[in-house]
């Protein structure tokens, strides 16, 4: 399954844009003994119009759609569950998201034993806690991705444009009807639709032909248009606003706007993907992409550390928002949070190596597995929601009511079982070169198993029914085939073809010195006793010494003496002869040839005069 770099770069590109509008727009403070913080954006009336290029989120839940109906596609064509599915998508992002939780709330507490004063805990904890609220409304989605998929391929673009009425609906009962938990709802219908937008460009529904996304960018440029102007919407794509917001919960206008940004992008993905297909962008890219989970969990760290490491001490100065020395100490507010950012993106990569590793689900799945993994989603979003909302310490102590739901939700979802067809992990492993090394066991070999009928096809254990047909379809078959091969088969293939590589490796360039030296000794002694034949067989000789000096190989092929012993491909060379050896011994069959007609000649003439 080849990626999709365009989805990739847009991604890199969102979170970068991310961190940049969260660093530029909070501005911390200390005054009083107390830290504090603002938005930039109440204090600068012109930045409001900033949030327009700063709004990326649509972007991921874009490029979430297109990698979850991908992932989904793929999988459910080889046989994956639901849960199994889920499960895969829940944990990669549980696990990063475990080591942060975690990590802040011990940090935090142990600075309240410290003698930190409660109310500065407590901003800082809702401070680098504020950003999860993406993971809720993310993970339901996954949840729905199967159902909403095949809602899409029924009735294809009607869908979004039907949650993009409902969103309508629902913002009217909300301005119109004063009833604010109905626009909670949004958060679904609203993120939903984009999320919508993604299937439709990974099955090309938006985007063959072209047109279709410069005809959604320019509906929604109309409709942004008409709704700032005649609307109640401010133009603050990120703030909540005064009196209505945009983002909390998302408005009608923020869809508009994502329809508008996602045109727009769509339309620019050719031009995009001949950029990232060059080597080094991609390259880079793909490096960055794998990073983006752990850049959007941390990047608030470096503003709390540089803020209590500067501010209480007076290193930072603290001009007035929107002065001209505030933009120039803006410059070296983002270099400082950059340097942090960077070394410690690095550690909890290397400390989230060992946690990927961890299988994705414990023990043998059951008919309970459904729903441990649907308690485990349960479990997590109102986990989530009190961290954004709360923080990681409300009133100075650790929010006890989220830990416990976050651990449950990772315990559940963990013990929910192994997806179908993994190995267990006392399995005994297959040895490394042996020749069953890289097959499935015969019971399993199934419809992969050779002399199988076209017309007659096996059943997953390898035995034909009786009516000649198997019990469950093809494509089963196969798929459950390809579920055993990939934990198990393709890693002993691959342990197969290292172990004969390194064999082979052995028996020519890795010969050992004691038996390249009895050849060459061989070759000399042989070539001393044949002193005395014609000269062109004597170089014909010493070629063959040479070649005795080498590898075995093919006659008249360049070979090199004394090769590097690390490669058995690319081998550098001390002095290269060219072994000619079959020329050699063609030219002296020719010469032997001469002389014995020669011979026989004068024989038969001699019979003749006598």
């Amino acid at each position: 399954m080849d990626r999709n770099r365009c989805a990739d770069l847009l991604r890199v590109c969102a979170i970068g844009a991310v961190v940049l509008g969260h660093w530029l727009l909070v501005s911390v403070t200390y005054r009083g003994g107390q830290l504090s913080g603002s938005d930039a954006l109440l204090s600068i009336s012109w930045a409001r119009w900033v949030t327009l290029v700063l709004q990326v989120m649509p972007v991921f839940f874009l490029v979430g759609g297109y990698v979850n109906a991908r992932s989904w596609t793929v999988r459910h064509e080889q046989g994956e569950t639901w849960t199994d599915w889920v499960r895969r998508r829940t944990m990669t992002l549980m696990w990063p998201t475990a080591l942060y939780v975690g990590t802040i709330v011990l940090t935090l507490d142990l600075a309240r034993s410290a003698g930190a004063a409660p109310a500065d805990l407590a901003r800082i904890g809702w401070l680098v806690a504020l950003h999860l609220w993406f993971l809720p409304v993310y993970l339901i989605l996954i949840a729905l991705t199967p159902l909403a998929l095949a809602a899409h391929r029924r009735w294809g673009l009607a869908v979004p444009v039907a949650m993009a009425a409902t969103a309508a609906a629902v913002d009217v009962a909300v301005l119109g009807a004063h009833e604010p938990v109905v626009g909670y709802v949004n958060y679904l219908l609203v993120w939903g639709a984009m999320h919508q937008w993604g299937f439709a460009w990974q099955d090309g529904t938006l985007t063959r032909p072209r047109s279709r996304c410069v005809l959604l960018a320019g509906t929604g440029l109309v409709s942004l248009t008409v709704l700032l102007t005649l609307g109640p919407f401010p133009v603050d794509m990120i703030g909540a606003g005064r009196q209505v917001g945009n983002t909390s919960p998302p408005s009608i206008a923020l869809l508009a706007f994502a329809a508008t940004q996602t045109g727009l992008l769509l339309a620019a993905e050719p031009v995009l993907t001949r950029l990232v297909s060059r080597p080094a962008w991609a390259r880079s890219v793909s490096r960055l992409n794998r990073t983006v989970m752990t850049v959007y969990l941390w990047h608030m760290v470096p503003v709390a550390l540089v803020a209590v490491a500067f501010y209480p001490t007076g290193v930072m100065p603290q001009p007035a928002i929107g002065t001209g020395e505030w933009w120039v100490l803006r410059a070296a507010w983002l270099a400082l949070l950059a340097t942090v950012l960077v070394p410690l993106v690095l550690l909890v990569n290397a400390l989230l190596w060992p946690l990927r590793r961890l299988p994705a689900g414990l023990g043998p799945g059951g008919r309970w597995s459904p729903v441990l993994m649907a308690g485990s989603l349960v479990a997590a979003v109102p986990a989530f929601l009190l961290f954004a909302t709360r923080g990681f310490a409300p009133g100075g102590h650790p929010p006890m009511l989220a830990l416990a739901l976050f651990t449950g939700s990772v315990l559940a979802a963990l013990l929910s079982g192994r997806p179908a067809g993994a190995a267990p992990p006392s399995a005994t492993p297959v040895p490394a070169g042996s020749a069953t090394a890289g097959r499935l066991p015969r019971a399993h070999r199934g419809a992969a198993g050779r002399g199988r009928s076209r017309h007659q096809p096996r059943s997953v254990d390898g035995r034909r029914s009786a009516s000649g047909s198997s019990p469950a379809s093809v494509n089963a078959s196969r798929a459950s085939t390809s579920r055993l091969r990939w934990p198990r088969g393709m890693a002993a293939t691959m342990r197969a073809i290292s172990e004969r590589r390194r064999s082979v490796a052995s028996r020519t360039v890795l010969r050992p010195l004691p038996v390249r030296l009895m050849r060459i000794s061989r070759r000399l002694s042989a070539l001393g006793s044949r002193s005395s034949m014609p000269a062109f067989a004597r170089r014909s000789t010493i070629r063959m010494a040479v070649e005795g000096m080498t590898s075995r190989c093919s006659p008249s092929r360049e070979m090199f003496i004394a090769p590097r012993l690390s490669s058995t491909t690319s081998m550098r060379n001390w002095g290269r002869v060219s072994v000619s050896s079959t020329v050699a011994r063609e030219r002296a069959d020719t010469d032997t040839r001469r002389r014995e007609a020669v011979r026989t000649a004068v024989t038969t003439s001699s019979a003749t005069s006598s």
